[in-house]
């Protein structure tokens, strides 16, 4: 390993107050507390790596090498979401639960709730028959069971049969990783999608241009913008960044380790280099929905969150309206059902899917639980979405949990995956928690796995963190052989408990640049057997290694009061 970093802001002794332990990987390593008291000289009790780590990202939040500001993530940056009124039931528009099909009964029922604006549709005690998609196209509109085990959505037919197939030119069904039986998506970014075959963009339909946006810093919130005319305070924009053909905000994004930049961008992660042939039209720009705190004059702005990455003029960079989207809607206390059909072979699944958030923010589902699905709970260019009490069981799933296409600050908390009633069989595979596609600043947190594994999906997700999980590690990490790197930095896995003692895709200083590997127990080794993208120093952490560090919930402790 070698003695100094890359970037001189990073002190290897000083990151820690620690001296470094050199693993193969070059990973900055202390495995167990002793070692770390001994290398510090500590008297006495030895020294805490996950108190001096969290007391050093403190000191400047936003802007640590190493450990990601997940302080904000979740509903309105973190608040619980609210419990509005009921205004209507699903039967009073003709739902019943004795067999009948109650599909346009409950769309009926979302759409004079959303017409009249907002509040809760109540699902009561039963079992109710759905052959298509429940739509979420509304603002402020809640769909509520009376309870997870009371009200039951049984879903007769997946995506494919219910609503339209969606195949890819090689026959992989886009179903296998996004859309859903309750799908929260505004009205036009469905017509634009079903116009486009499903071919196009998923996400954002964004509007003009609000003003141009001046060079800034990871972790600044204060920005020069060239007009505020067109800007307010508590407004949502889209922080839209250029990705230019060198790769250079790629690199960025990875960390400015020295691997990226001998790391062949063009030809290895086509799908997000622009003028490689092959971009994915979605990459083409670097998207971060963001409200304006404040406008302090005509040219300064404040955000409500600091930024993740630096802004530069090789990027250019404007504040664009977020165009058409939903907010502040849900679903909760109940359960999605779907009939029950063998799992078929990878990426070929029908639709048998939960719930999805796309081109949406600040949504929720809170104690829902679903059964029998390809993908349970989908984000897709989702912002500031909290699953909360979440579940997924059944038959087993492709995707249990999907965070993609540049979704931005999610909290998935409190969730389980149980215990498959079919094992995936040959041919097919389950993920488990997954991150991809320049998303960022999501967390999972305080969950129970049975099955899956913490599949980090290639396409570059960054600043993320899975922290206070205990797990049955026997899940594989996926993600097209064009999307380029698996990791991002500052990627955080803090505080999980393996029961298997397979560190596979867990402990990954070995692998992710810039990265913070916390207090994983139940397993001896430090590599997680994953395949190097970048070579060189990564500038890695792992501490605290086999044992359960004081800061158990990176999430709960950023967020505790200073």
């Amino acid at each position: 390993m070698s003695s100094t970093s890359a970037q001189p802001a990073i002190s290897r002794r000083g990151l820690l107050g620690l001296g470094a332990a050199a693993t193969a990987a070059t990973t900055l390593t202390v495995a167990a507390r002793p070692a770390l008291a001994a290398e510090a000289g500590a008297v006495g009790q030895p020294r805490d790596a996950s108190a001096d780590l969290l007391a050093q990202w403190r000191e400047a939040p936003g802007s640590h090498p190493l450990v990601p500001d997940v302080s904000r993530a979740g509903y309105r940056l973190g608040d619980k979401p609210p419990t509005p009124p009921v205004v209507a039931k699903v039967t009073d528009f003709g739902a019943r639960t004795d067999g009948t099909d109650s599909t346009a009964a409950f769309n009926a029922a979302l759409g004079w709730a959303g017409q009249h604006g907002g509040g809760v549709v109540l699902v009561p005690p039963g079992t109710y028959t759905l052959s298509g998609p429940v739509w979420m196209h509304w603002s402020k509109v809640v769909l509520r069971g009376a309870s997870r085990d009371s009200t039951v959505l049984h879903f007769t037919r997946t995506l494919d049969d219910g609503y339209r197939p969606n195949r890819q030119s090689n026959g992989n069904s886009r179903w296998s990783w996004t859309g859903g039986q309750v799908w929260f998506v505004s009205p036009e970014r469905r017509a634009q999608s079903e116009a486009e075959d499903y071919a196009g963009s998923e996400g954002w339909l964004l509007g003009d241009v609000l003003a141009e946006v001046g060079a800034a810093s990871r972790g600044q919130r204060t920005l020069v913008v060239s007009d505020t005319s067109r800007l307010a305070a508590g407004e949502m924009v889209v922080l839209e960044c250029q990705n230019p053909s060198d790769a250079s905000l790629l690199k960025h994004l990875a960390g400015d380790v020295p691997g990226t930049r001998t790391y062949d961008w063009p030809r290895r992660a086509p799908q997000l280099v622009t003028g490689s042939g092959g971009q994915y039209v979605q990459y083409a720009t670097l998207q971060w929905p963001v409200r304006v705190e404040a406008v302090l004059n005509n040219r300064v702005i404040r955000l409500s969150q600091p930024l993740k990455y630096d802004l530069r003029p090789d990027w250019p960079a404007r504040l664009r309206d977020i165009g058409p989207t939903v907010s502040d809607a849900g679903v909760e206390q109940l359960t999605i059902r779907n009939e029950l059909v063998p799992q078929t072979a990878h990426n070929r699944h029908p639709g048998s899917n939960g719930v999805c958030f796309q081109a949406v923010h600040d949504c929720w589902a809170r104690d829902v639980r679903v059964e029998n699905c390809d993908l349970g709970f989908g984000l897709t260019t989702a912002k500031s979405v909290t699953l909360t009490a979440v579940a997924v069981g059944g038959r087993a799933a492709h995707h249990s949990f999907a965070c993609r296409m540049q979704s931005n600050d999610n909290l998935v908390e409190n969730f389980e995956i149980e215990r498959f009633s079919v094992p995936v069989p040959s041919g097919a595979v389950h993920h488990g928690l997954n991150l991809e596609g320049l998303s960022s600043g999501n967390v999972y947190r305080r969950g129970q796995m049975s099955e899956g594994t913490f599949d980090t999906h290639r396409a570059l997700p960054f600043e993320n963190a899975r922290t206070a999980i205990t797990i049955e590690n026997n899940g594989s990490v996926g993600g097209s052989a064009a999307s380029g790197p698996l990791f991002g930095a500052r990627m955080a896995h803090w505080n999980v408990r393996i029961t298997n003692a397979r560190s596979y895709a867990i402990t990954i200083a070995d692998v992710a640049p810039r990265s913070a590997t916390v207090g994983v127990q139940g397993v001896e080794g430090t590599g997680g057997g994953l395949s190097r993208d970048f070579s060189g120093d990564l500038e890695s952490l792992l501490v605290d290694h086999g044992s359960a560090p004081s800061v158990d919930d990176l999430y709960a402790a950023q967020r505790a009061p200073r």
